[in-house]
């Protein structure tokens, strides 16, 4: 899908150049502009719910999209990192890899069930290299609501309202990973970001291809049987894969996590009070330094 031009899927690419210019906190933008450079990036997202709620507090979360084609194996490659802001401290989870990795998992050309289940949802482009890695950006979150549209008509009802369509993609794609949110969760998803889905599905579905045969609050998506045996068989390939490919990257994540011990140790003051002290050792070897930690963090549980 291009960033623009005429044709069914322009309605849908203008929707998504607006959303990603949500403004944002300048203090997000600029720190993201700093991570972004540093890196020679050609984009950095912003997502999640501090993207909701505006709030600096907590962890910031950014997607550093790269130059270049040559990807990591197991991607993408997650960092920790903090800068100061005033009298208080940002920090930022950062998930790093390929703008065109990303674009290719966004259309659902790989076998990866997170990018295009992720950026159907809100997110802001906060920080760009120039205006072809914006337009690159564009068409790539265009590609991630086309590809979710197209299961969400696949797997939902043949007739109902967008978000019928939306809650099945969604219990799909969390049952496919290797996940511990509670049950319902999109419910959640669907409700904390209504504005953001109203209307988005007719746009991606006829962006598709697909006619939404929409009847006020309702749809009728005109896939043909084809098309549905298709597209289940291209979902059910990447659903068996979904679980042992989410769990290879929380184990890579779990020996490359730049920043680990810091961001541990913030996590551990911050719900139980207990400080942390980042020792070098610790920050070289967050693994082995977890035993101690959970060892001190018992005794101090005990003696609260």
């Amino acid at each position: 899908m291009s960033g623009g031009g005429r044709g069914p899927a322009a309605p849908l690419s203008a929707r998504i150049d607006a959303q990603l210019a949500a403004p944002v906190d300048p203090a997000v933008a600029e720190f993201a502009g700093v991570l972004g450079a540093a890196v020679g990036a050609r984009a950095v997202l912003f997502y999640g719910s501090n993207l909701r709620t505006g709030s600096l507090d907590g962890v910031l979360d950014f997607y550093i999209l790269l130059p270049g084609d040559r990807e990591a194996a197991i991607w993408p490659r997650v960092s920790y990192h903090e800068a100061a802001h005033g009298g208080t401290m940002l920090r930022a989870k950062v998930a790093t890899m390929r703008l065109a990795t990303f674009a290719r998992a966004a259309a659902g050309d790989l076998t990866d069930t997170t990018i295009w289940a992720r950026f159907v949802q809100p997110s802001a482009l906060v920080w760009t290299a120039d205006r072809g890695a914006r337009g690159a950006v564009i068409a790539a979150i265009g590609s991630a609501c086309i590809t979710a549209a197209r299961l969400a008509a696949a797997l939902g009802p043949a007739r109902g309202t967008a978000e019928d369509y939306w809650r099945a993609l969604f219990r799909a794609t969390y049952k496919a990973e290797f996940r511990v949110e509670k049950s319902g969760r999109e419910n959640d998803i669907l409700s904390v970001n209504a504005a953001h889905f109203a209307g988005l599905l007719p746009l991606a579905l006829a962006a598709t291809g697909i006619a939404p045969g929409q009847d006020g609050e309702h749809l009728s998506p005109q896939i043909s049987r084809s098309e549905r045996r298709t597209t289940l068989s291209w979902w059910n390939r990447r659903r068996r894969m979904g679980k042992p490919l989410n769990l290879l990257r929380l184990v890579k994540a779990s020996t490359t996590f730049e920043g680990a011990a810091r961001y541990a140790a913030w996590k551990i003051e911050r719900h139980t009070g207990m400080p942390v002290a980042v020792t070098p050792f610790r920050e070289r070897f967050p693994l082995l330094a977890a035993p101690q930690v959970m060892w001190a963090l018992w005794r101090h549980r005990r003696g609260a």
